[in-house]
């Protein structure tokens, strides 16, 4: 790294920290404005209340990473620029992929880091914060509450396992014990025909051997062919060895596709086939999102740099307020493209991938342009 590239990558860092700082410092605020009274209503200690916030720090990460880098570039080089440090360099022979070559590894870097947040820390971000707070609410609920089995209650789960043809039906199920009350699951062949359905007062799902268990249930046989009853018998408590779906698999299929990490999201999409089910296709694009995400900081490195150094013979502020149009651009075609690829007018990689590969070839040209 030589000095040029020593000098700029100082000047980054320090509007970066002062950036990073205040972005994450404002959305911890906003966060506690929405949750701590509710923290505070579920008797949390503040030893749950700062493990809560711990928590739920790295999902910040991906969301505002871009923005910060992209600020973070506007204040460093505009500054430069204002004191005619940058004139100075161009005017000494030094071209503008030399000045900013530091700033583009470290966009690239901060892909690949934002990359590995992705995948790893902000999926147990997500689900450690929420079991966290779901623990909280239920433990207080239990404190008030007369009837335990009433906490954390859903009506009419439904769940359709289409691998194995097998239709769930809850009248009623506990999230804090996982037990359903009025289960019925219908069990069908290839061809979507009834062959047998298991009626149950209650069942529960044991998950350390993973599976179902039935109690005060009727297992009822049906005729293939002509769909009537053939025989029926009751038990009193029995294990469906076979019957292993997940109940964290049938409520994260309650929740919209942007509550859920990437690893609730992989398990789903290779539990429900997607050609089987349009709500899959949702979920799909999420997935497909959140992997493209992380090469948004490259691309906003690419944007940032060339309109923060212009302005030679015009105000600086003018390449800075195109930048931020050129940035609000991308986040409008992210939600276009999001939209088109959830309606099947594009393919669901190219509608992940089309705003970084648009706002590239932009930047590409404003490189060339330039120098």
């Amino acid at each position: 790294m030589g000095i040029i590239d020593r000098y700029v990558f100082r000047e980054w860092l320090q509007s970066f920290l002062l950036t990073l700082g205040v972005v994450i410092g404002l959305l911890i605020l906003q966060n506690m404005y929405d949750t701590l009274p509710d923290l505070l209503n579920q008797s949390a200690s503040w030893r749950d209340i700062m493990l809560y916030y711990a928590w739920a720090l790295p999902m910040y990460i991906p969301a505002t990473l871009p923005i910060i880098l992209l600020v973070s570039v506007l204040l460093s080089m505009g500054s430069l620029h204002r004191n005619n440090e940058i004139i100075a360099m161009r005017v000494g022979g030094i071209h503008l992929f030399k000045i900013s070559r530091s700033l583009i590894v470290v966009g690239l870097i901060s892909s690949l880091v934002m990359l590995y947040f992705t995948a790893y820390l902000v999926p147990k971000s997500v689900e450690n914060s929420r079991a966290l707070f779901d623990n909280l609410k239920y433990t207080a609920a239990e404190e008030r509450a007369q009837n335990p089995n009433t906490i954390g209650l859903i009506y009419n789960l439904a769940y359709a396992n289409t691998q194995d043809h097998r239709l769930w039906f809850m009248n009623r199920f506990s999230e804090r014990s996982w037990m359903g009350s009025g289960v019925t699951v219908h069990v069908r062949n290839s061809a979507g025909k009834e062959h047998k359905r298991i009626s149950a007062r209650e069942a529960y799902f044991d998950d350390l051997q993973n599976h179902w268990v039935f109690i005060a249930g009727r297992e009822l046989l049906f005729d293939i062919e002509t769909g009537d009853p053939l025989r029926a018998r009751t038990f009193q408590e029995e294990a469906f060895l076979q019957f292993g779906e997940d109940p964290s698999l049938m409520l994260a299929l309650r929740k919209d596709p942007k509550e859920l990490s990437l690893n609730e999201i992989k398990q789903i999409l290779s539990s429900v086939a997607v050609d089987q089910n349009p709500q899959m296709q949702a979920y799909k694009m999420r997935y497909l999102s959140l992997l493209a995400a992380p090469f948004s900081c490259l691309v906003v490195m690419g944007i940032a740099i060339p309109f923060a150094t212009s302005g030679v013979r015009t105000n600086p502020l003018v390449g800075v307020a195109k930048c931020l149009g050129l940035f609000l651009f991308f986040y409008a075609l992210t939600q276009i493209s999001w939209i088109l690829g959830e309606r099947h007018y594009l393919q669901e990689w190219l509608a992940a991938w089309l705003p970084n590969i648009v706002l590239l070839l932009i930047s590409i040209r404003l490189f060339i342009q330039a120098r």
